[in-house]
């Protein structure tokens, strides 16, 4: 017969386990500026940074094959809302809503595995405050932010990088120039937490736009491949 107790240790090993897995995990970055949200990390080969759908951005760290498995859910789920209902109708509250509860079940469900990853949604509004930033934590709880959003696998090191956000003026700055912004920032942190003198090694750093205003048929674009 399972106790309480054992249910509840049998959730912190399941906790343990995920947090090990992501603890190295490269943090992303977003910040509100006039033009938009700007986004930034740095990878290794794959793509960190999505578009999910008109007004929505996607990005998380954790195991590349749980990684991908949200993106596509969250893609599917907001072209069927949009197709069903309308594309006002595709929020961010709507796709985290969607997306949280089978990552609750899976982190609950002993039965099988729990994903191991921890995302992050940005939504652009009409204006700067209208700006939403969701995190969802690897138990499918998530959190509200305005203004900035960022993902890290140690907590220090969210708190680190939150700071430095919160500091960071953006203003009118050109979206280029917040992204080189970002990068320092990440890079300095990132620094600062390692060990190993050649942590940065073979890291690229990406970032993208997601654009206030729509340019042509898209708001997203990356900024690390050649676009202003």
């Amino acid at each position: 017969m399972i106790t309480p107790y054992d249910w509840q240790e049998a959730v912190g090993h399941r906790a343990q386990f995920i947090e090990s897995r992501i603890a190295a995990g490269i943090p992303v970055v977003a910040v509100t500026c006039d033009e938009g949200i700007v986004a930034g990390t740095f990878k290794r080969q794959s793509r960190k940074l999505f578009e999910v759908y008109d007004r929505l951005m996607y990005s998380a760290i954790g195991q590349q094959s749980d990684i991908e498995s949200l993106r596509v859910a969250a893609v599917d789920f907001a072209h069927r809302e949009g197709y069903q209902r309308s594309e006002q109708d595709v929020t961010i509250q709507r796709v985290v809503t969607a997306i949280s509860q089978p990552i609750k079940d899976a982190f609950a469900n002993f039965q099988v595995a729990p994903l191991v990853a921890k995302a992050i949604f940005m939504e652009v509004g009409e204006t700067a405050a209208d700006d939403k930033f969701y995190i969802i934590d690897y138990d499918g709880d998530y959190t509200i932010d305005h203004g900035a959003g960022c993902l890290a696998g140690l907590h220090e090191i969210e708190a680190e990088l939150e700071t430095a956000l919160t500091e960071l003026k953006t203003g009118n700055r050109r979206p280029k120039d917040i992204a080189q912004r970002l990068e320092k920032i990440l890079a300095k942190t990132i620094a600062a937490h390692s060990d190993d003198g050649e942590v940065m090694s073979g890291l690229v750093f990406e970032a993208a736009l997601l654009a206030r205003n729509r340019v042509g048929d898209r708001r997203f674009r990356l900024l690390t491949n050649g676009d202003e």
